[in-house]
């Protein structure tokens, strides 16, 4: 009988996982509408009222998504008012809708990651993740690599799809 081999681990390829990048990246949404009027108008006496009434502690900490989902006409110092009361407790507020603001934060975290320690190597982009990985995430990781890798391949290293080669 003979011994079983994972040859995964014997090549030379290196994975980068998403995920384990990310890490405990996580994005609280702050809906504006809230503070209108019917959802839909704002007052600015009301807005104020609201926002000053408001528990902002549930944001300790956080990462916070600001937007309206409705078609409301928000002015820009409402924004403004939103980031006052936020700062100091949230870790970071950003404008846009949850999603946009995890793919932002996701490439601030790719832009500080050591992609040179893959100069010369054979990179697979892992392509599963408990995570929703976005594709402009993958296309942010991909700008980051190709400077550096010989080759880019996504998905697995069982079954992998090839993206780049750098010319010899």
């Amino acid at each position: 009988m003979s011994e079983i081999v994972n040859k995964v681990q014997q090549s030379k390829l290196k994975t980068v996982d998403l995920e384990k990048i990310a890490g405990d990246l996580q994005v609280r949404e702050l809906d504006i509408k809230d503070f209108l009027f019917q959802g839909l108008i704002l007052k600015e006496k009301d807005f104020r009222e609201k926002a000053e009434a408001f528990d902002w502690n549930k944001y300790k900490d956080s990462y916070v998504a600001v937007h309206c989902s409705t078609d409301a006409i928000i002015p820009k110092w409402a924004y403004m008012i939103i980031v006052q009361y936020l700062e100091g407790i949230a870790t970071d507020v950003l404008f846009g809708n949850p999603d946009e603001v995890f793919d932002k934060l996701f490439e601030q975290r790719l832009d500080q990651h050591d992609w040179a320690s893959y100069d010369g190597k054979f990179v697979l982009l892992k392509g599963c993740s408990k995570i929703d990985v976005s594709p402009s995430v993958y296309m942010h990781a991909t700008k980051k690599l190709l400077p550096y890798a010989a080759k880019l391949m996504y998905g697995e290293a069982c079954s992998n799809v090839p993206v780049y080669r750098k010319q010899r």
